[in-house]
């Protein structure tokens, strides 16, 4: 039908490409291209308007990045990330309760600076993150903790 409707591609709308089938294989070609993922779906199943179904299911290409930690917000837990080479890389809000513990009894002997928003970190402390791709900024786009790197 939508090759009816829409016959050629445009700048404005782009017709999804589907592949029947060979769903790891080509999974495993959307990683080597370091695309964001792919959509599997029952091959019968409808379009649930304002729902999840488990008949769509997104499997993502997450990437990973050590960063190190350059901050921590003060009004709600978020820890503020740079890259290696010292470039801001966004903001960590989820990390697990154990590693929480362990960023809390270390984060102060790097204090250099603090204002009414945030306590800046002497960035020393490294972390693995994953996260979906980069935003157009550059920064990690929903970042999640995977593990302290020494």
């Amino acid at each position: 039908m939508l090759k009816k409707i829409i016959p050629e591609d445009s700048k404005l709308l782009n017709k999804v490409q589907w592949i029947e089938g060979n769903a790891e294989q080509y999974f495993e070609l959307i990683k080597q291209h370091q695309l964001e993922g792919i959509v599997q779906k029952k091959a019968n199943s409808k379009y649930q308007i304002n729902k999840r179904s488990s008949d769509w299911m997104k499997v993502i290409n997450y990437q990973y990045e050590d960063v190190y930690v350059s901050g921590l917000r003060k009004d709600e837990f978020g820890l503020l990330l740079n890259f290696e080479n010292g470039k801001y890389a966004g903001l960590i809000e989820f990390i697990p309760t154990p590693n929480r513990k362990e960023f809390y009894k270390q984060y102060k002997d790097f204090i250099i600076e603090e204002n009414d928003k945030f306590v800046y970190l002497d960035p020393k402390m490294k972390v693995k993150v994953k996260y979906r791709n980069l935003t157009e900024k550059g920064l990690l786009r929903i970042p999640s903790f995977v593990e302290w790197v020494s």
